[in-house]
């Protein structure tokens, strides 16, 4: 497949991205940043924004259970990567090292955070670097509530959080 200059290539994307649903029938979306799905909420997904042009990226986000029973998050897509896995970090003999995972629990009545230096997704063979400002769907599949797609917002290359831009580090 050829590729396209930056800006044809920017505008079929938000081409298509338009067409994406943001979420299934079942799902909701509430506010910025803010996705249900039955008792399920995605609150605040981000990504940092790449480095140069870096083909792996990490996406993060916080799922708060409202039930009572447990739930795992057990697969995720994008678009925006030719592979995405889920990953945690782990420490073995001093080294940090990431490693893929087959799902993140989501207990019930509590929420599971994916961030920096924990689980988190993985976005590997990015297809083009992922830019502050830049917007992309991600779509989760649950073990039990099901899938829904939310959308992630793209910080500055050093964010911690969501929102953040390089101003905002301490």
């Amino acid at each position: 497949m050829p590729r396209l200059p930056g800006a044809l290539a920017v505008a079929v994307a938000a081409g298509v991205f338009a067409l994406l649903p943001v979420s299934s029938p079942q799902a909701q979306q509430h506010g910025a940043g803010m996705h249900k799905l039955g008792e399920l909420t995605v609150e605040s997904p981000w990504a940092r924004a790449s480095a140069g042009a870096a083909r792996a990226g990490a996406a993060y986000l916080k799922i708060v259970n409202a039930g009572a029973e447990n739930d795992r998050l057990i697969g995720v897509s994008a678009p925006v990567a030719e592979r995405v896995e889920l990953h945690t970090h782990t420490i073995s003999e001093g080294v940090m090292r990431m490693r893929k995972v087959d799902a993140v629990p989501v207990p019930g009545g509590k929420s599971a955070e994916l961030t920096p230096g924990g689980h988190h997704v993985m976005l590997i063979g990015l297809r083009a670097p992922l830019k502050e400002g830049e917007m992309f769907p991600l779509t989760l599949t649950f073990d039990k509530a099901g899938t829904m797609t939310v959308t992630v917002a793209v910080g500055s290359i050093a964010a911690r959080g969501p929102g953040m831009k390089h101003r905002d580090r301490k």
